[in-house]
């Protein structure tokens, strides 16, 4: 078992910048990969940014040059910083686990932070 807690959301101008933070609880983190995903009014949830648990990352094309997904294993932090902000940023951001224990597969979400672009 283990939470996910997303923080660090707000609003912001276009042009800003804001980090999102995820702190998981339980033994998980190291071994997961994580990700931030985001979902806007209206739309379906998609994934922004991955990480895996060696360090590699992708991200979604409208994001890339923008934000940086990191993941502090020490803190069992995950981190989005998100430069450059647009108003279609703005969307709910969620925090997400995935991983093995033996044969099954777990996913974890987190509850969502608001960010909004806007002027």
């Amino acid at each position: 078992q283990a939470q996910l807690v997303e923080s660090g959301g707000g609003l912001v101008q276009p042009g800003g910048s804001l980090r999102l933070s995820c702190e998981a609880s339980g033994s998980i983190f190291s071994r997961y990969a994580m990700a931030w995903y985001r979902q806007a009014p209206g739309k379906q949830r998609e994934l922004v940014a991955a990480i895996t648990s060696g360090g590699s990352r992708n991200y979604a094309d409208s994001v890339k040059d923008r934000f940086i997904i990191s993941r502090d294993n020490a803190k069992n932090t995950l981190y989005l910083q998100m430069n450059s902000l647009k108003p279609e940023d703005t969307a709910v951001y969620y925090c997400n686990a995935a991983g093995y224990e033996g044969p099954t597969r777990f996913l974890y979400w987190g509850q969502g932070t608001q960010v909004t672009v806007s002027s």
